[in-house]
């Protein structure tokens, strides 16, 4: 398993699917994600640190881990098939849940919980971006930093 680092999510032009993009941490690999709007915007919401009036799906498992003792202590994206990925939440008791990743990175986000990419994953989706063009990344990030939850609603 590899340590990924969430960079952002986008909206891909010109499906306007959304997407979340990982990037291995130590390394040049970047793992897109194909994800809904509703997960797309609860990632955005938890990098930007936006607190919703009420509690969204993933905050309100946050919660009810925390009242209830509960850790979690690795999200691991452990596969893909057929352009589909799976993730496992790992929980300080030893018990895994299957979940989407892009569920998994929202709550990893709120919970400040380390996310893993299994190296066959990284292989097969994962796109390596030499450093030369690492500016077009910062680019990416760039318009990470501009870019509003409200971008990620239905039209």
């Amino acid at each position: 398993m590899r340590e990924v680092e969430v960079v952002g999510v986008r909206v891909e032009m010109p499906s306007n699917q959304p997407i979340v993009l990982l990037r291995e941490t130590g390394g040049e690999r970047y793992l897109p994600i194909w994800i809904g709007a509703v997960e797309a915007t609860a990632i955005a919401f938890a990098q930007q640190g936006v607190t919703p009036p009420r509690p969204l799906t993933h905050d309100l498992l946050k919660d009810i881990l925390e009242a209830t003792g509960q850790q979690l202590t690795e999200v691991q994206i452990t596969d893909v098939k057929d352009g589909v990925f799976y993730a496992e939440l790992i929980f300080a008791s030893g018990q895994e849940v299957s979940a989407r990743p892009s569920d998994s990175i929202a709550l990893a986000l709120r919970t400040g919980t380390r996310i893993v990419c299994a190296e066959g994953v990284l292989d097969e989706a994962g796109l390596a971006v030499p450093a030369e063009q690492e500016d077009e990344v910062e680019a990416f990030r760039e318009f990470l930093d501009h870019v509003s939850p409200e971008d990620f609603e239905a039209q």
